[in-house]
């Protein structure tokens, strides 16, 4: 069983920055798919980026220029960079790992942005 563990939300006015992690209990991130996704109350939960277990990274198109995923495999760890943070970006988000019929969720991380 993986645990991952998301960390670096908070408040931040309109325009900030935030930097959030993910740190998986193992070294999984070579081989795992990895994703942050977002849930704003009451709406669904939707994809803000992914980055392959190469290294290969995609985005809601939305998101793209003001969101940026990194990870580095040494640490266990993915980065979701977010600048020009806007309210409509207020939200859970959470992050996923996945290969094959293996599919791991954190416990979400508050992002609030907000004046």
């Amino acid at each position: 069983q993986v645990q991952l563990v998301e960390s670096g939300g908070g408040l931040v006015q309109p325009g900030g920055s935030l930097r959030l992690s993910c740190t998986a209990s193992s070294s999984i991130f070579s081989v795992y798919a990895v994703g942050w996704y977002r849930q704003a109350p009451g709406k669904q939960r939707e994809l803000v980026a992914t980055i392959g277990s190469t290294g290969n990274t995609n985005y809601a198109d939305s998101l793209k220029g003001r969101f940026a995923i990194s990870k580095d495999s040494s640490k266990n760890t993915v980065y979701l960079q977010m600048n020009n943070l806007k309210p409509e970006d207020t939200a859970i988000y959470y992050c996923n790992a996945k290969r094959y019929d293996r599919n791991y969720w954190g416990q979400g991380t508050q992002v609030t942005v907000s004046s």
